[in-house]
């Protein structure tokens, strides 16, 4: 597939680096993302994603719009209060690319639907804000053999990783683990603050759905390295970012179990 001479204009900037190019922007462009949620970390990264190309992003949230979203939730704005998340994410992101396709799912990810909605996409990126959402699409993706980029924020603190055991269980090897590798069951209920109860600084989640971004285009476009078998922590208040080596767990209750 050739680029038209507005989309030529439009990724021009992609199109001058030998890591993506020509061959890499379309790639983006015929890639299928799913974001689930439309918050602080979907709303960056949907934008970024949108802007980039990426020809069908998908969006689950089944909230909609309030007050004390605006401070961090930046593909909304204060005329969309009481409206869909869904449906002003999808506006501000087509407002930045019309060349692209959103599938706006206005529901709440749980065991019912979780399969058929991520099987449509072949990346996931979780911006989800609660623990039994983010095991389920960790558990999904493995066994549906989707790669998942998941994002995770507190305070001032983020962390950033990409989880795609799947590719470890296919081939054999002993490559990557999955985010039950690094956490193998849910904290008990209550013994973890949520943003409501805690807070966050709202540039914190700019800056981790941007890199949640980063991450998908790279794999996208096989660009630069993966952080697949990494966990990257970002410290706001420190300004401080490292990175610390994450390995399968023998034992881990999902993929250390045959397919």
């Amino acid at each position: 597939m050739s680029l038209s001479d507005e989309q030529a204009e439009r990724y021009a900037r992609h199109l001058i680096l030998r890591e993506i190019g020509g061959a890499g922007q379309r790639r983006l462009l015929d890639a299928r993302v799913l974001i689930i949620g439309a918050g602080g970390l979907g709303s960056p990264a949907l934008l970024y994603l949108a802007a980039a190309g990426v020809g069908t992003i998908g969006i689950v949230d089944a909230d909609t719009v309030s007050l004390s979203n605006l401070q961090r939730q930046i593909a909304h704005g204060t005329g969309d209060l009481g409206r869909p998340k869904v449906e002003s994410a999808a506006r501000a992101a087509l407002n930045i690319n019309p060349d692209i396709t959103i599938e706006a799912n206005p529901v709440r990810l749980d065991a019912a639907n979780a399969a058929a909605i991520i099987g449509r996409y072949d990346i996931v990126a979780d911006g989800c804000d609660n623990f039994e959402t983010r095991f389920l699409i960790n558990d999904v993706c493995f066994r549906l053999g989707k790669t998942l980029v998941s994002a995770a924020v507190g305070e001032f603190d983020a962390q950033i990783a990409t989880y795609k055991a799947h590719q470890r269980a296919a081939d054999g090897g002993q490559l990557y683990p999955c985010y039950r590798c690094l956490f193998p069951h849910p904290p008990e209920p209550g013994t973890v603050p949520t943003c409501t109860e805690a807070g966050v600084i709202g540039a914190l989640t700019g800056v981790a759905g941007s890199l949640q971004a980063l991450e998908v285009i790279k794999e996208i476009t096989g660009a630069g390295t993966s952080l697949a078998g990494r966990l990257l922590l970002f410290d706001g208040l420190g300004m401080q970012a490292r990175t610390v080596t994450l390995k399968p767990d023998p034992n881990c209750p999902l993929c250390a179990m045959p397919n």
